[in-house]
């Protein structure tokens, strides 16, 4: 199994919906990508190391499939329209890392 993480950094000036992300976005993403997503898990971030620390992150979106090929296969098609929804949420620029999920 695959995670695929999008991570939205946390700097001055940005902000992030993360009720839209949730309620609208991730609704989105399942309906256009389909079966190929197993399952989705949220992070809002609300503190670093440290409890006063501001989060390094906004939030984390972890996306998992069975394997890269089948995240391409059912994401690529839709990546324009999905990428299309991020102003409606944030200003942050969202950056992917894909995993090999192990535990």
């Amino acid at each position: 199994m695959i995670a695929v993480s999008v991570f939205y950094p946390n700097q001055p000036g940005l902000h992030f919906d993360i009720d839209y992300y949730c309620t609208k976005h991730m609704p989105l993403v399942r309906q256009l990508v389909g079966p190929a997503l197993l399952k989705v898990a949220v992070e809002h971030g609300i503190a670093g190391i440290e409890a006063a620390a501001p989060p390094p992150y906004l939030a984390i979106g972890h996306l998992y499939f069975d394997s890269v090929e089948a995240f391409q296969k059912a994401f690529g098609p839709h990546f324009p329209r999905i990428a299309a929804d991020v102003p409606n949420y944030t200003n942050a620029t969202p950056v992917l890392q894909i995993s090999d999920v192990k535990i």
